[in-house]
């Protein structure tokens, strides 16, 4: 919540600040009865709080739509609605129930519309397609009302205007046009500047929900014991991390021979595995147990999960397998043959049909370990941690001779079905498929389809020799 501090108020300011409590009432009445040393003092308040004044379309006495300011520096300017005018709701704008009213947000505006009366929302239901300004028609409006409450909602932002010959402005603007409606309006929610919910680690569910769990309860099923790899081995053979990092690729063709057991162990143990559990006392933060892991989170949330669908592995049977992060195994939950398919196939399509993977890893997220801390930004973290953990993957997964690729499209409503998960408490936000590295160079763009290096092309030669002598 916003606050001003006023200090050495004058009685006419006080009186002008409790007419604005008891509004709407027109800023002219406000003024009016102020003394005249007390004119430029009101108009500075205004100047510097504005964002805590909301504003009001007021027709025959009776509000129409309360506009709010939802950052700090949001202004507006009434358009002036020709009579000849083509008006419609802006894709962007979305209309919800928030608080108990109907109102219309906007990823393109700094305000936030309330339609306080009747009228204004069957005036907004008439704006889903282009109609000409003389067509709307609304009970208790007559034109000029009309006119005057787009204008207000056009010089908002949240309705196009425009004409017959000239179409809509913003039907020009290639940058508006390569926007998704629902891309932008996230990208406005998770960074702060132009609304006023608010974002960060405020712990909205304290005391009303419990926090879930760091680690998550095991599934039942048949559990398979997972190679642990030796560190001594391990960092005996492992290439240089510039090595990994030069010479990762996405690959999604394989070697005759298919992944081992042994390998995926190692991969899920080096990318996956709780390292440290903390478990707070008695009297400490509710929420604070925490877990870490190779990658790092927000908070520590670690609120990521691993299933793997295996087609082919030497000794890991075929199925659907959910990793046990502190036990180190996998745990059968689904040995259906179709279902499985269909999530080979969905990984398949999103590779262009280009790879058939021998072990898709899904990756979900228990929504609620970040959403009971965070507010505005909980989904948005969970992607942030996808890429992370996609990085890590493909670092590990080039280190050991594998061959990684990150996919960038998933069916989250077949892997909550089939995985026999709540869509709204976990479901899958990324994709991941391995396989055995074919034969051949790796590291090494190919200068005769096209690839120009920049900025030392010896890196990328160094990377793949010492990747190839693995």
């Amino acid at each position: 919540m916003s606050t001003f501090t006023l200090r050495r108020v004058s009685e006419g300011l006080q009186g002008a600040f409790r007419r604005l409590l008891d509004g709407p009432v027109a800023m002219k009445e406000v003024s009016d009865g102020l003394a005249a040393g007390e004119h430029g003092q009101f108009a500075a308040f205004v100047d510097r709080a504005g964002h805590l004044l909301v504003r009001s379309v007021v027709v025959s006495g009776r509000e129409l739509v309360r506009l709010e300011l939802t950052a700090r520096d949001a202004k507006y300017q009434v358009a002036d609605v020709a009579a000849d005018s083509v008006v419609r709701l802006s894709r962007f704008a979305l209309c919800r129930s928030r608080e108990g009213r109907l109102v219309l947000e906007s990823p393109l505006s700094t305000l936030r519309v309330l339609l306080v009366d009747r009228r204004a929302r069957e005036l907004v239901a008439q704006l889903g397609s282009p109609v000409p300004l003389r067509d709307l028609a609304v009970d208790g409006l007559g034109p000029s009302e009309t006119a005057e409450l787009l204008g207000h909602l056009v010089g908002a932002g949240f309705v196009d205007a425009g004409t017959v010959e000239s179409g809509f402005m913003r039907d020009e603007d290639q940058t508006l046009r390569q926007w998704d409606f629902h891309d932008l309006l996230f990208h406005s929610r998770i960074r702060t500047g132009r609304y006023d919910a608010p974002v960060g680690g405020v712990f909205p569910h304290t005391g009303k929900i419990d926090p879930q769990p760091a680690v998550k309860p095991l599934p039942s099923g048949p559990a398979l014991a997972l190679h642990r790899p030796s560190l001594e081995e391990i960092a005996a053979r492992d290439p240089a991390l510039t090595a990994a990092i030069e010479g990762r690729r996405s690959l999604r063709d394989y070697g005759e021979s298919p992944l081992t057991a042994a390998q995926i162990g190692e991969f899920l143990y080096r990318t996956q595995r709780v390292r440290v559990h903390f478990v707070p006392g008695p009297g400490e933060q509710p929420g604070g147990e925490i877990v870490g892991r190779p990658y790092p989170t927000g908070g520590s949330a670690f609120e990521l999960e691993l299933y793997l669908t295996i087609r082919r592995c030497k000794g890991i049977d075929p199925g659907i397998y959910y990793y046990d992060p502190i036990g180190h195994q996998l745990i059968l939950v689904n040995t259906d043959t179709r279902d499985r398919e269909s999530m080979l196939t969905v990984a398949a399509l999103s590779t262009g049909m280009e790879a058939n993977p021998d072990v898709l890893i899904t990756m979900t997220s228990r929504f609620q370990r970040l959403s009971w801390k965070y507010s505005g930004i909980a989904y948005a973290t969970t992607i942030r941690h996808t890429g992370v953990l996609y990085q890590t993957m493909y670092l590990v997964a080039t280190a050991m001779g594998m061959a990684p690729c990150g996919l960038g499209i998933g069916n989250a409503d077949l892997a909550a079905r089939v995985l026999g998960l709540d869509y709204l408490r976990e479901s899958s936000v990324g994709d991941f498929i391995l396989g055995s590295r074919p034969d051949g160079e790796l590291g090494i763009w190919d200068s005769e389809q096209g690839w120009n290096y920049v900025n030392d092309a010896e890196w990328a030669a160094w990377a793949g020799s010492e990747l190839n002598g693995q």
